[in-house]
C-alpha cells in the first residue's frame, strides 16, 4: 500500500509571522495523525521559522523550487544543499506556475529532479495539461512528454525516492476540479510512463498526487480513488482549519 502524502503549497503567501500563526493553529489539529505523510511548503523566507516550529512534530517541510546547481552566480536562486541545510526534506519541482510564468522547460524539470535526488530531498514533480490541451484531446500526449523528459536518466532506485503530482492546470485557482475518474485516468497514464522508465515494481511504488482545487469538500472523494495517492493543495492550504480538514479527509 502506498502511504498518502498531503502537501501544502503556500505559493507567494505568508510572512514569517503569518507562517508562525498558521503553524500554531495547524499543528495541534493534526497532532497524532499518522495515516498520511504531511508536508508544508512555504516561501523561502519562511523556511527557517516553519522548520523550527515543525521540529519533533509529524509535519515535514518542503520548498517550492530549487536550482539544479549546488552554487554559483545565479542571482535569486536557491540550491538543494541550501534547502537541506535549513532543514527541508521535500521540494516542489516544475509546478505549472513555474512553467507558465517563468519559462521552466521539461529539461529544467529533469535537471532539478536530479539535483533534488542527489541531495537526498524528496521531490514532488508536477505535470499536467492546460485547458486548450485538454479540449484538443492532448492530455495523454502532454503527460507522456512531460514524464518522459522528467524521468530521463533517472534510475529505478531513484524512481522510488520522489513523488509526482498531476496538476490539471485548468483546475488550479479556478474552482474547477477534475472528477475523481478523470484524475485517475491521468494518474494511470503517468504510472504507465513510470513503468517504462523504472520498471513495474518501482512504478507501482510511485506516489502520484492530485493537485487542482483540492478542498475539504472534495478531498474524501478524490482520496477514495485507488490511483490517487494524496494531494498537492494550493489555496485551501492557507487556512490551518481548511488544510487540517483536508489532511483528515
Amino acid at each position: 500500500m502506498r502511504r498518502k502524502l498531503i502537501a501544502a503549497n503556500w505559493k507567494m503567501y505568508k510572512t514569517p509571522e503569518q507562517a508562525a500563526q498558521f503553524m500554531a493553529a495547524f499543528l495541534p489539529r493534526v497532532s497524532g495523525h499518522s495515516r498520511d505523510e504531511i508536508v508544508v511548503c512555504p516561501p523561502f523566507v519562511d523556511l527557517p521559522q516553519v522548520v523550527d516550529l515543525a521540529r519533533d512534530s509529524n509535519v515535514a517541510v518542503g520548498a517550492q523550487n530549487l536550482h539544479w546547481e549546488k552554487e554559483g552566480a545565479y542571482t535569486g536562486e536557491v540550491s538543494a544543499p541550501m534547502l537541506k541545510a535549513v532543514g527541508c526534506t521535500h521540494v516542489i519541482v516544475g509546478h505549472s506556475e513555474r512553467r507558465q510564468h517563468f519559462g521552466e522547460t521539461d529539461d529544467w524539470v529533469n535537471k532539478k529532479l536530479k539535483a533534488a535526488l542527489a541531495s537526498g530531498l524528496t521531490a514532488i514533480v508536477c505535470v499536467g495539461e492546460v485547458l486548450e490541451e485538454r479540449e484538443a484531446g492532448l492530455t495523454e500526449d502532454v503527460l507522456r512528454r512531460q514524464c518522459v523528459n522528467a524521468f530521463r536518466e533517472i534510475s529505478a532506485e531513484e524512481g522510488r525516492r520522489f513523488t509526482v503530482a498531476y496538476e490539471p492546470v485548468w483546475a488550479i485557482g479556478t474552482g474547477k476540479t477534475a472528477t475523481p475518474q478523470l484524475a485517475s485516468e491521468a494518474h494511470r497514464v503517468i504510472r504507465a510512463e513510470a513503468a517504462e522508465a523504472f520498471g513495474t515494481e518501482a512504478a507501482e511504488a510511485l506516489r502520484i498526487l492530485y493537485g487542482g482545487s483540492v478542498k475539504p469538500e472534495n478531498a474524501k472523494a478524490l482520496m477514495a480513488e485507488k490511483e490517487i495517492d494524496g494531494a498537492l493543495v494550493g489555496g485551501a492550504s492557507l487556512s490551518a482549519e481548511s488544510f487540517a480538514a483536508i489532511v483528515k479527509y
